[in-house]
This record gives C-alpha cells, sequence and structure tokens, in this order.
C-alpha cells in the first residue's frame, strides 16, 4: 500500500513541476529529515503552494536516499540531475554543507483543483498519517483538472 505525503514547495519549482520541465524533487539538508528513508516508489504526493494551496498530484517513480554527502558528491548530483532538479545556482551554493539528500523522481503529475489546508507549522515534507493528513485522506472533493 502507498504511502502519503505534503510537499510544499515554492511557486517557481511548484509550477516547473506542473508544465514538466522539473522532473525530480530534491530535498537535501544538514540534518536527517523525517521523510529521509520513508518515501517509496509508488506513493502517493500531495504537491503544495508554500503559503497556498495544495494543487497537484503526482506519484513517486524512483527515490534515491544520500547519507555523508560531501560538497564534491552534491556537486556529483548537481551535474548529473539539475536538467531536472532545476536548481538555481544559489541554490546548489546554499546546500554543499548539506549531509542528507532525497531525490525523488515524479510521475503522473495532475493539476487539482485547489484546496486550503489547515497547516501552520514550518515542515516543508509531511509524511501523512492517519492521524495527521490534514483532511487530505479523506477529501473526496479532490477532483483532478481535466
Amino acid at each position: 500500500m502507498a504511502n502519503y505525503h505534503l510537499v510544499i514547495l515554492k511557486k517557481p519549482y511548484l509550477d516547473a513541476i506542473l508544465d514538466g520541465r522539473k522532473r525530480i524533487e530534491s530535498r537535501l539538508t544538514k540534518t536527517r529529515r523525517h521523510a529521509f528513508g520513508r518515501v517509496l516508489p509508488g506513493d502517493k504526493l500531495f504537491l503544495k503552494l508554500s503559503s497556498g494551496p495544495v494543487c497537484a498530484t503526482a506519484t513517486v517513480a524512483t527515490v534515491k536516499n544520500f547519507a555523508s554527502l560531501t560538497p564534491a558528491q552534491i556537486t556529483e548530483i548537481k551535474q548529473r540531475h539539475n536538467h531536472d532538479i532545476r536548481g538555481s545556482e544559489e541554490y546548489w551554493r546554499s546546500k554543499m554543507n548539506c549531509k542528507f539528500g532525497l531525490l525523488v523522481w515524479l510521475t503522473d503529475v495532475q493539476p487539482i483543483e485547489p484546496v486550503q489546508i489547515g497547516k501552520k507549522d514550518w515542515r516543508a515534507w509531511v509524511v501523512l498519517t492517519e492521524k495527521e493528513n490534514f483532511g487530505l485522506l479523506e477529501a473526496k472533493s479532490i477532483k483532478k483538472l481535466r
């Protein structure tokens, strides 16, 4: 059975996912985050605009987790995958001291009617559970746009 995740994205990255230019979502962090090792192929993602609504869904095609990253390894990730990550030079500079990485290949990206949720914390990726799902797992009203 697939897991569900809420992924918070800034507008340029969400727009690039929706128009097909960005096919890999990357999360590079200095500390191990909750999603590390918990995202699997087949998992379902709810894509939420930062400070805005949930406005798309996607399915995880492939995942790579990295631990104990070095600047050289981050440079290699950039060289190999930035055409699908779409990170700016500023993004990559800011990530050079990160130790953990998560690359998620996206498939079946679908815009949906925007859904406002009551998320108020700073987490940028939430593994949804039966108790904490912001109503998204019960939202029969989420309809794919055609």
